[in-house]
């Protein structure tokens, strides 16, 4: 009998004295986070610029408008051919027809004739070919523009150094705020990439005015400058 009590009464110790202390958190339980977003800048050079220029022609006639205005942008397509441009580099953007009527004295509108514009937009790589071929197209008979700007070709350049940055910048933010609750930054537990850097192309002032110019043409002096690119990262770190 007393054998018996012995071994009930070890079945019931048992399980008291089988179990582990852990202070580590059980599988599945919450943890205490904070979100932040984190932004980096890195400035480049560019190295690749843009600028449209056309010719407006007027003549009584269609025919006679579209005719002048296609040997006028012919005559600048091979001027800028012969200061550099590569085929794929030139791009027809933009070519329209418009009927000048006379509204004056509150009759009938009287035709007048017609105005042709054909512009062209430049691509290219080189930023140091960009004055001289302005030069170019402006001596080969070209009166409008509509600008010259500046961009970064690619964006993956100065990634590296913006994401780091980026990262920098979320965990300054989330060290701030987990002092201010009382506690401290533990280690990152999701790190996830914002949208893609941009950085817009970048108008050269001045560059949208008429160009009437017969005259001989210097090249135009051009300063690219630099571009921002900006890189953003939200992360979420643990608090202890």
């Amino acid at each position: 009998m007393k054998s018996f009590r012995f071994l009930m009464f070890l079945a019931f110790a048992a399980p008291l004295v089988a179990q582990p202390v852990s202070n580590a958190p059980r599988e599945g339980a919450l943890i205490d986070t904070v979100s932040v977003t984190g932004t980096g800048r890195v400035r480049l050079q560019p190295d690749r610029f843009s600028f449209t220029v056309g010719v407006q022609t007027q003549a009584p006639t269609v025919e006679e408008a579209v005719n002048e205005n296609n040997a006028r942008v012919a005559a600048v397509a091979a001027a800028l051919k012969k200061a550099g441009a590569l085929p794929e580099e030139i791009q027809t953007s933009g070519f329209s027809i418009y009927p000048q009527q006379d509204y004056s004295q509150g009759r009938l509108p009287r035709l007048l004739g017609y105005q042709v514009s054909n512009n062209v937009t430049v691509t290219k790589k080189q930023i140091g070919e960009a004055g001289k071929l302005l030069q170019a197209a402006i001596a080969a008979g070209v009166n409008t523009s509509s600008g010259l700007s500046f961009s970064v070709s690619d964006p993956v350049r100065g990634r590296d150094q913006g994401l780091r940055a980026a990262f920098d910048d979320a965990r300054a933010k989330a060290t701030l705020l987990a002092a201010a609750a009382g506690r401290t930054l533990g280690q990152a537990l999701a790190i996830s990439e914002g949208s893609q850097p941009y950085a817009p192309p970048r108008p050269m002032r001045g560059a949208g005015q008429a160009m009437a110019m017969k005259a001989e043409v210097s090249e135009v002096p051009v300063e690219s400058g630099t571009d921002e690119l900006t890189f953003t990262v939200s992360v979420v770190f643990a608090l202890r």
